[in-house]
């Protein structure tokens, strides 16, 4: 296979404009034939408004007049291009299942159905395990519901929620897709070609920055399910693990409440996928009782800031007239106390969303439909915490996440506090709205962030996004929104677990996903619930 690179084309270029490009560029006539794949393509906004998209390509098949295949690294070799190479595409491979499961105990139990259950038990059914999964919220369907009426003013379910239910937390996102691990096995392709197979926009495979957005999001995640229910797998949802247990240091059962029927039961097994989100603070607490070994980690915690979305696209592309997709942002900044201050998550055209799962307490989060089409764009602006910062017990820092949310909530008397940043910098409530008006799901009123956020935060926000107006200019706009707490960054504990990827504590348990603290976003979580996977097959 051939790859050719640095393909420059017009955004507005004809959809023959690639083919002529390879065909350009390898020396081919009009009557030889060949395979084109788009491999990878980004947009070059370094000359705006001149805008470029960059194309790499893979090109296989080559057949001279249609008949005469060819030597490709003789072809290459003749071409003396450096951006014409050879390149080996490698397939994901999921291991062998040497035996058929009988006993029911053996059947392997998945707790949680966000992006690292869901791709761990897909795996496993797919391979004829019949995996069983156990998540505490409901059906993408009836959450959907409940969340929409919570944010018009209904009360919270603290069980089906933005954080729980089929398809996690990132369900009610951006459903961004790049992740900064690496993975030179094909898993992170293999997650993205399983996305594509089930509803995404098949672009997600090539596009430099993919993402689903929340509306399609949902499509998918029912679609993976019934694949499951088909290969024989079961998916139950309102049913929340609360205990584990253990015979001679092995996994030899679980207790599960039934929502539905207000009550627990046991279940026999001894292997268990727990991929908990990292919003599951009781069961957080349970391991803990129960002695399984976690240890505090760093998170992020900050607030979310709005600008309008044309401001982010002139920033961008600048007087492009080009139709080009809502553009992003990515911003650092190193205080002068050296402290690191940086976006995340970011949402173009995007909402910033009530992500409450705990009554009493709010946390924001953005969201983005498909379209990317809202009027604003939203990121978290965020500063890391250690447990210097929190405190050094294990669950310290869930403990620091929560006295945040509870005085967000009370000083937003129950709705989400909201501040201009130029309030925010002056440390006075804001009285009414500029230049931006909140793209919000979720009730919402003026409050004093600098009330909600200690000052060990408060400082390096204030600083840090002053500085990243060096890098944007005017991104430090005093009409800016900002809307607190962003706290659910990243899970506050690392469930310890062995190069067998079972808990250090108790054999047959394999703690797994963004809960677990492996994980930090759809793709990541969702490779390691793939990697859970092949381990429980192996074993």
């Amino acid at each position: 296979m051939i790859q050719i690179s640095q393909i420059r084309l017009k955004p507005d270029s004809p959809e023959t404009a690639l083919h002529q490009a390879v065909y350009k560029a390898l020396r081919l006539s009009p009557k030889d034939t060949c395979r084109i794949e788009i491999a990878k393509q980004s947009i070059d906004s370094r000359h705006k408004p001149d805008i470029l998209y960059i194309y790499s390509v893979h090109v296989s098949d080559i057949l001279l007049n249609g008949k005469k295949p060819v030597d490709e690294a003789a072809w290459i070799k003749k071409l003396k291009n450096r951006d014409i190479t050879p390149v080996t595409k490698k397939g994901y491979t999921f291991p062998a299942v040497s035996r058929q499961i009988l006993k029911e105990e053996d059947r392997p139990v998945i707790i949680g159905f966000g992006p690292a259950g869901m791709f761990a038990a897909l795996k496993l059914a797919e391979a004829g395990l019949r995996p069983i999964v156990f998540e505490r919220g409901d059906s993408i369907g009836q959450r959907k519901k409940e969340v929409e009426a919570f944010w018009q003013g209904g009360a919270l379910n603290t069980e089906s929620n933005v954080q729980f239910g089929e398809g996690g937390a990132g369900t009610f996102s951006d459903g961004k897709l790049n992740t900064a691990i690496k993975d030179p096995t094909g898993r992170i392709h293999e997650v993205l070609r399983i996305f594509a197979e089930f509803g995404a926009d098949s672009r997600i495979l090539y596009v430099n920055k993919p993402h689903i957005g929340t509306d399609v999001l949902a499509k998918v995640v029912q679609n993976i399910r019934k694949k499951i229910t088909a290969c024989g797998g079961e998916v139950h949802f309102q049913t929340k693990l609360t205990a584990i247990h253990e015979k001679d240091g092995a996994v030899n059962g679980i207790t599960v409440f039934d929502r539905a029927e207000n009550k627990s039961f046991t279940h026999a097994c001894n292997t268990v996928c727990l991929a908990i989100g990292h919003s599951a603070r009781d069961t957080f607490e349970m391991l803990l009782a129960q002695g399984i070994s976690m240890q505090p980690k760093a998170f992020a915690v900050g607030v979310r800031m709005e600008h309008p979305q044309s401001f982010i696209n002139q920033n961008a592309y600048g007087d492009c007239h080009y139709k080009l997709p809502a553009a992003d942002y990515k911003v650092t900044f190193q205080t002068s106390t050296g402290k690191g201050v940086y976006s995340f998550c970011m949402c173009p055209g995007g909402y910033v969303v009530n992500a409450s799962s705990e009554k009493e307490r709010i946390a924001v989060n953005g969201m983005s439909y498909s379209g990317r089409n809202g009027d604003n764009a939203n990121s978290a602006i965020i500063v890391t915490v250690t447990p210097e910062d929190f405190g050094s017990n294990i669950l310290d820092g869930m403990h620091f996440q929560r006295r945040l949310e509870n005085l967000a909530w009370r000083e937003g008397n129950g709705k989400i506090p909201v501040q201009l940043y130029g309030d925010f910098k002056n440390n006075r409530i804001s009285t009414g709205f500029g230049a931006v008006t909140p793209s919000i799901k979720g009730a919402y009123t003026f409050g004093n962030l600098n009330r909600v956020l200690p000052e060990f935060l408060t400082a390096p926000l204030k600083e840090g996004i002053t500085g990243f107006s060096t890098r944007i200019k005017g991104f430090d706009m005093e009409e800016a929104v900002l809307s607190g707490v962003e706290s659910r960054t990243s899970s506050p504990v690392r469930i310890l677990r062995g190069d067998s990827l079972q808990s250090v504590t108790l054999h047959g348990l394999y703690p797994c996903g963004e809960g677990a603290g492996y994980a930090g976003g759809i793709t990541s979580a969702a490779v390691d619930g793939l990697k859970i996977a092949e381990q429980i097959a192996i074993n």
